[in-house]
């Protein structure tokens, strides 16, 4: 699975990728927890909101079709685009590649404690 913007590729086996119980088992989010990477989550992985909106751009058949819970939620989220998903709620059911982009307004680094796989440390505006 690779991470747009930072092209950062995290390699895998969908056996016995610990399941960190954020998301659904072997969703982007609970990928990106066991790989060290930064994905927003504000409810925990919940579905509740849209903080792990990611936009899948290759590989969309090794995911999970989108639920109605998921659908929902999307319809709520900024700049929604054809390859949409929560990162909580798409899963892999399927070895295979796939490419999914963080947009750059989900990158919100401050509210994660200043750091992202991202944009490095975040710098305070008084303090730039």
């Amino acid at each position: 699975m690779t991470f747009l913007p930072s092209n950062q590729t995290v390699e895998f086996d969908l056996d016995s990728l610990p399941y960190h119980d954020h998301g659904k088992p072997k969703s982007f989010l609970d990928i990106a927890i066991n790989a060290g990477l930064h994905l927003e989550h504000a409810c925990g992985g919940n579905c509740a909101c849209t903080t792990c909106h990611v936009v899948v751009k290759d590989g969309e058949e090794f995911i999970s079709a989108m639920e109605d819970d998921e659908a929902d939620r999307l319809d709520m989220a900024a700049d929604l685009q054809l390859g949409s998903r929560l990162g909580c709620q798409a899963h892999f059911v399927k070895d295979g590649e796939v490419v999914i982009e963080i947009p750059s307004w989900n990158r919100n680094y401050v509210s994660e404690g200043g750091s992202s796989m991202n944009l490095g440390d975040a710098i305070p505006v008084a303090k730039r």
